[in-house]
């Protein structure tokens, strides 16, 4: 079976069978390409020409991958989310994409998104460590759900926010490296959002684990960890701090590109938004008062395998 996720600044594919002694999934395959479907929607309201190229291209690639590995067809789920609400145009884009994958993108809700990304980043998690709170900070968008799980788990409030790397960075910076009043701006944008993810969840404090999720969180890991390579054994599941998500986000903030590209663990197609996702992550930190959180590398697109279970 397949997943495709196509976000705000990436498109990623997960090829997966099903697994044994209690693992629901066998991963096959993973790919990741940033393709920035969002570039300009925030400002324009569609999606660019050049970012469809892009991105249909991509999934072009994740056919021929498809096709190799032998998934059947009507075993395959791809989801489009923030840009593609957000684009007036997405119907050009769809048509695109179905004809370059064989079937169309599902567009998900703000809703759905949480509660599929939900469904995957705990899926390899003991329900002792719940109540979690999960977030996953993408391109466009940010959705926070509150839940359980076991056999008497139960998904409860979640929310969904317009809040991303890719939205924050074109929305406020405009020098490199961002002026500092500029990453403030970001800030308290993201702060004025929480208001809502506060009145939305009120058992935030209620939860035991917090798990962050997407391409920001796992980026932030990484030059924590100062991974060379893509790494993501070390990743998954790597308790992150609140101390160390700022003292990245004072590094890379105060580089040039040019400089931040070299931090180990920072992949240059990211380099551009990853200060506008740290800008993200810190708010939410500093807002919501959390310590630490799981990060994850099991998110949406685990969930939409899983769905395909039956």
């Amino acid at each position: 079976m397949a997943a495709i996720d196509i976000g705000t600044n990436s498109t990623r594919l997960l090829v997966a069978e099903r697994g044994d002694d209690g693992v629901p999934l066998r991963t096959v395959e993973r790919m990741m390409r940033i393709t920035r479907l969002g570039q300009g929607v925030d400002k324009t309201g569609s999606l660019a020409p050049e970012a469809i190229e892009r991105t249909v291209a991509v999934l072009g690639e994740y056919r021929t991958v498809m096709d190799d590995l032998g998934v059947a067809a009507g075993q395959v789920r791809m989801t489009a989310t923030s840009a593609s609400r957000d684009a007036a145009n997405r119907d050009v884009f769809f048509d695109a994409a179905e004809a370059a994958v064989g079937v169309r993108p599902e567009l998900l809700s703000g809703d759905d998104e949480a509660e599929v990304s939900f469904r995957g980043a705990t899926a390899d998690l003991d329900p002792a460590r719940g109540p979690f709170l999960v977030f996953d900070l993408g391109g466009g968008s940010t959705e926070f759900v509150y839940g359980t799980t076991g056999p008497d788990g139960s998904i409860g409030a979640g929310i969904s926010i317009d809040i991303g790397c890719v939205r924050l960075t074109e929305r406020f910076f405009a020098t490199d490296p961002p002026a500092p009043e500029d990453l403030s701006a970001a800030i308290s944008y993201t702060d004025t959002w929480l208001d809502d993810v506060q009145r939305a969840i009120p058992e935030l404090g209620e939860a035991q684990t917090v798990i962050g999720l997407a391409g920001t969180v796992s980026t932030v890991a990484a030059v924590e960890q100062g991974l060379a390579n893509y790494d993501r054994d070390a990743i998954h599941h790597f308790e992150l701090t609140k101390e160390a998500a700022e003292d990245v986000f004072r590094t890379l903030a105060t580089e040039r590109r040019a400089d931040r590209i070299h931090n180990p663990g920072l992949e240059e197609a990211r380099a551009d938004v990853i200060v506008g996702g740290c800008c993200a992550l810190v708010a939410i930190l500093r807002r919501l008062g959390i310590e630490q959180i799981l990060c994850s590398e099991a998110d949406i697109l685990d969930g939409l395998a899983l769905s395909l279970l039956g």
